[in-house]
Protein backbone atom coordinates (compact mmCIF):
# COMPACT_ATOMS: atom_id res chain seq x y z
CA UNK A 1 0.00 0.00 0.00
CA UNK A 2 1.37 3.42 -0.96
CA UNK A 3 2.37 5.60 1.97
CA UNK A 4 0.24 8.72 2.38
CA UNK A 5 1.99 12.08 2.50
CA UNK A 6 2.06 14.25 5.61
CA UNK A 7 -0.08 16.82 3.80
CA UNK A 8 -2.68 14.17 2.92
CA UNK A 9 -2.79 12.84 6.49
CA UNK A 10 -3.23 16.34 7.89
CA UNK A 11 -6.13 16.94 5.51
CA UNK A 12 -7.71 13.58 6.32
CA UNK A 13 -7.57 14.35 10.05
CA UNK A 14 -10.17 17.08 9.50
CA UNK A 15 -12.72 14.47 8.39
CA UNK A 16 -14.45 12.34 11.01
CA UNK A 17 -13.96 8.72 9.98
CA UNK A 18 -17.19 6.94 9.08
CA UNK A 19 -19.35 10.06 9.43
CA UNK A 20 -21.74 10.97 6.61
CA UNK A 21 -21.97 14.74 6.18
CA UNK A 22 -24.79 16.82 4.68
CA UNK A 23 -23.76 17.77 1.15
CA UNK A 24 -23.12 21.44 2.00
CA UNK A 25 -20.71 20.44 4.79
CA UNK A 26 -19.14 17.74 2.64
CA UNK A 27 -18.41 20.24 -0.14
CA UNK A 28 -16.86 22.66 2.34
CA UNK A 29 -14.66 19.89 3.72
CA UNK A 30 -13.58 18.48 0.37
CA UNK A 31 -12.48 21.95 -0.76
CA UNK A 32 -10.74 22.65 2.55
CA UNK A 33 -8.78 19.38 2.34
CA UNK A 34 -7.70 19.87 -1.28
CA UNK A 35 -3.96 20.47 -1.16
CA UNK A 36 -2.84 20.36 -4.80
CA UNK A 37 -1.55 23.53 -6.43
CA UNK A 38 -3.88 23.31 -9.44
CA UNK A 39 -7.66 23.67 -9.67
CA UNK A 40 -8.62 20.22 -8.46
CA UNK A 41 -11.52 18.29 -9.95
CA UNK A 42 -14.31 17.43 -7.51
CA UNK A 43 -15.69 13.92 -8.07
CA UNK A 44 -18.56 11.88 -6.71
CA UNK A 45 -18.73 8.10 -6.47
CA UNK A 46 -21.95 6.18 -5.82
CA UNK A 47 -21.80 2.57 -4.64
CA UNK A 48 -25.12 1.06 -5.70
CA UNK A 49 -26.80 -2.19 -4.75
CA UNK A 50 -26.96 -3.46 -8.31
CA UNK A 51 -25.97 -6.77 -9.86
CA UNK A 52 -24.51 -5.51 -13.11
CA UNK A 53 -24.18 -9.03 -14.48
CA UNK A 54 -27.83 -8.51 -15.42
CA UNK A 55 -28.50 -6.06 -18.25
CA UNK A 56 -31.62 -4.73 -16.52
CA UNK A 57 -29.53 -3.58 -13.54
CA UNK A 58 -26.99 -1.52 -15.49
CA UNK A 59 -27.21 2.25 -15.59
CA UNK A 60 -26.03 4.31 -18.53
CA UNK A 61 -26.97 7.76 -19.73
CA UNK A 62 -26.11 11.44 -19.69
CA UNK A 63 -27.15 14.64 -17.99
CA UNK A 64 -26.37 18.34 -18.22
CA UNK A 65 -25.04 19.78 -14.98
CA UNK A 66 -26.48 23.22 -14.18
CA UNK A 67 -23.01 24.68 -13.65
CA UNK A 68 -20.92 22.41 -15.87
CA UNK A 69 -17.76 20.62 -14.78
CA UNK A 70 -15.27 23.43 -15.20
CA UNK A 71 -13.61 21.68 -18.11
CA UNK A 72 -14.13 22.63 -21.74
CA UNK A 73 -14.40 19.47 -23.81
CA UNK A 74 -13.03 19.10 -27.31
CA UNK A 75 -15.90 17.80 -29.43
CA UNK A 76 -15.58 15.78 -32.62
CA UNK A 77 -18.67 15.35 -34.81
CA UNK A 78 -18.63 12.56 -37.38
CA UNK A 79 -21.11 13.39 -40.11
CA UNK A 80 -21.40 14.54 -43.70
CA UNK A 81 -23.47 16.94 -45.79
CA UNK A 82 -25.57 19.70 -44.24
CA UNK A 83 -25.18 18.24 -40.75
CA UNK A 84 -21.47 19.02 -40.92
CA UNK A 85 -22.21 22.73 -41.23
CA UNK A 86 -24.76 22.53 -38.40
CA UNK A 87 -22.09 20.99 -36.17
CA UNK A 88 -19.55 23.69 -37.06
CA UNK A 89 -22.08 26.45 -36.43
CA UNK A 90 -22.89 24.93 -33.01
CA UNK A 91 -19.25 25.08 -31.95
CA UNK A 92 -17.85 21.62 -32.69
CA UNK A 93 -14.05 21.63 -32.56
CA UNK A 94 -13.57 19.06 -35.33
CA UNK A 95 -16.06 17.92 -37.97
CA UNK A 96 -15.49 15.24 -40.58
CA UNK A 97 -16.63 12.06 -42.25
CA UNK A 98 -14.76 9.02 -43.50
CA UNK A 99 -11.44 10.88 -43.60
CA UNK A 100 -11.63 11.50 -39.84
CA UNK A 101 -12.31 7.81 -39.20
CA UNK A 102 -9.20 6.95 -41.22
CA UNK A 103 -7.17 9.31 -39.01
CA UNK A 104 -8.56 7.65 -35.85
CA UNK A 105 -7.65 4.25 -37.31
CA UNK A 106 -4.08 5.55 -37.59
CA UNK A 107 -4.07 6.60 -33.93
CA UNK A 108 -5.42 10.16 -33.81
CA UNK A 109 -7.53 10.66 -30.67
CA UNK A 110 -7.25 14.38 -29.94
CA UNK A 111 -10.82 14.87 -28.70
CA UNK A 112 -12.85 14.30 -25.53
CA UNK A 113 -16.31 13.51 -26.92
CA UNK A 114 -17.41 12.02 -30.24
CA UNK A 115 -20.88 12.73 -31.61
CA UNK A 116 -22.12 10.98 -34.76
CA UNK A 117 -25.18 10.91 -36.97
CA UNK A 118 -26.83 7.46 -37.28
CA UNK A 119 -25.76 7.05 -40.92
CA UNK A 120 -22.10 7.05 -39.86
CA UNK A 121 -22.39 4.27 -37.26
CA UNK A 122 -21.86 1.41 -39.71
CA UNK A 123 -18.48 2.88 -40.64
CA UNK A 124 -17.69 3.64 -37.00
CA UNK A 125 -18.20 0.00 -36.09
CA UNK A 126 -14.70 -0.92 -37.28
CA UNK A 127 -13.24 1.40 -34.65
CA UNK A 128 -14.99 -0.27 -31.73
CA UNK A 129 -11.79 -1.78 -30.36
CA UNK A 130 -10.11 1.62 -30.42
CA UNK A 131 -12.95 3.80 -29.13
CA UNK A 132 -14.79 1.39 -26.83
CA UNK A 133 -12.12 0.90 -24.13
CA UNK A 134 -11.59 4.67 -23.95
CA UNK A 135 -15.31 5.39 -23.58
CA UNK A 136 -15.36 7.39 -26.81
CA UNK A 137 -17.76 5.31 -28.91
CA UNK A 138 -20.99 7.26 -29.60
CA UNK A 139 -24.12 5.74 -28.08
CA UNK A 140 -27.83 6.64 -28.41
CA UNK A 141 -28.27 6.26 -24.63
CA UNK A 142 -25.89 9.14 -23.99
CA UNK A 143 -27.26 11.30 -26.79
CA UNK A 144 -24.08 11.08 -28.85
CA UNK A 145 -25.76 9.28 -31.76
CA UNK A 146 -28.28 11.80 -33.05
CA UNK A 147 -29.48 13.78 -36.03
CA UNK A 148 -29.70 16.88 -33.83
CA UNK A 149 -25.96 17.44 -33.80
CA UNK A 150 -26.28 21.13 -32.93
CA UNK A 151 -28.11 20.37 -29.69
CA UNK A 152 -25.67 17.59 -28.80
CA UNK A 153 -22.67 19.86 -29.32
CA UNK A 154 -24.21 22.72 -27.34
CA UNK A 155 -25.15 20.46 -24.41
CA UNK A 156 -21.68 18.92 -24.32
CA UNK A 157 -20.04 22.32 -24.30
CA UNK A 158 -22.46 23.46 -21.58
CA UNK A 159 -21.43 20.69 -19.19
CA UNK A 160 -23.07 17.47 -20.28
CA UNK A 161 -21.57 14.40 -18.61
CA UNK A 162 -22.10 10.71 -19.22
CA UNK A 163 -22.37 8.00 -16.58
CA UNK A 164 -22.46 4.23 -16.42
CA UNK A 165 -22.13 1.55 -13.77
CA UNK A 166 -18.88 -0.39 -13.55
CA UNK A 167 -18.65 -4.11 -12.73
CA UNK A 168 -19.01 -3.42 -9.00
CA UNK A 169 -22.11 -1.26 -9.41
CA UNK A 170 -20.30 2.05 -8.93
CA UNK A 171 -21.04 5.29 -10.78
CA UNK A 172 -18.26 7.87 -10.86
CA UNK A 173 -18.59 11.45 -12.13
CA UNK A 174 -16.74 14.75 -12.01
CA UNK A 175 -19.15 17.49 -10.94
CA UNK A 176 -17.00 20.58 -10.66
CA UNK A 177 -13.73 22.16 -9.59
CA UNK A 178 -12.33 23.37 -6.28
CA UNK A 179 -12.64 26.94 -7.58
CA UNK A 180 -16.44 26.61 -7.87
CA UNK A 181 -18.64 28.35 -5.35
CA UNK A 182 -19.93 25.90 -2.75
CA UNK A 183 -23.55 26.37 -3.81
CA UNK A 184 -22.77 25.53 -7.42
CA UNK A 185 -21.15 22.26 -6.36
CA UNK A 186 -24.13 21.48 -4.14
CA UNK A 187 -26.56 22.10 -7.00
CA UNK A 188 -24.52 19.95 -9.40
CA UNK A 189 -24.38 17.15 -6.83
CA UNK A 190 -28.13 17.31 -6.17
CA UNK A 191 -28.82 17.12 -9.91
CA UNK A 192 -26.79 13.91 -10.13
CA UNK A 193 -28.35 12.43 -6.99
CA UNK A 194 -31.85 13.11 -8.28
CA UNK A 195 -31.04 11.37 -11.55
CA UNK A 196 -29.48 8.33 -9.82
CA UNK A 197 -32.57 7.95 -7.62
CA UNK A 198 -34.95 8.19 -10.61
CA UNK A 199 -32.84 5.74 -12.60
CA UNK A 200 -33.20 2.93 -10.04
CA UNK A 201 -33.90 -0.26 -12.03
CA UNK A 202 -37.14 -2.06 -11.21
CA UNK A 203 -35.12 -5.27 -10.82
CA UNK A 204 -32.89 -3.80 -8.09
CA UNK A 205 -33.34 -5.44 -4.68
CA UNK A 206 -32.30 -4.43 -1.18
CA UNK A 207 -30.49 -1.18 -0.41
CA UNK A 208 -30.07 0.81 -3.61
CA UNK A 209 -27.69 3.63 -2.63
CA UNK A 210 -25.18 1.98 -0.31
CA UNK A 211 -22.58 4.71 -0.07
CA UNK A 212 -21.73 8.08 -1.60
CA UNK A 213 -18.41 9.88 -1.28
CA UNK A 214 -16.98 13.03 -2.83
CA UNK A 215 -13.27 13.68 -3.32
CA UNK A 216 -10.90 16.25 -4.77
CA UNK A 217 -7.96 15.28 -6.96
CA UNK A 218 -5.48 13.42 -4.70
CA UNK A 219 -7.54 14.46 -1.66
CA UNK A 220 -9.29 12.38 1.04
CA UNK A 221 -12.87 11.23 0.52
CA UNK A 222 -15.84 12.65 2.39
CA UNK A 223 -18.92 10.51 2.94
CA UNK A 224 -22.21 12.20 2.03
CA UNK A 225 -25.69 11.85 3.53
CA UNK A 226 -28.35 10.99 0.94
CA UNK A 227 -31.45 10.90 3.16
Amino acid sequence: MAKKSKRYNEAASLIEKGKAYPIAEAVELVKKTSSVKFDAAIDVAFNLGLNTKHADQQLRGALVLPHGTGKTKKVLVVTEGEKAQEAKDAGADVVGGKEILDEIQKGWLDFDVMIATPDMMAQLGRLGRVLGPKGLMPNPKTGTVTMDVAKAVQETKAGKVTYRTDKEGNVHLTFGRASFEDQKLVENFNTILELIVKAKPAAAKGVYIKNVVITSTMGPSVKVQTV
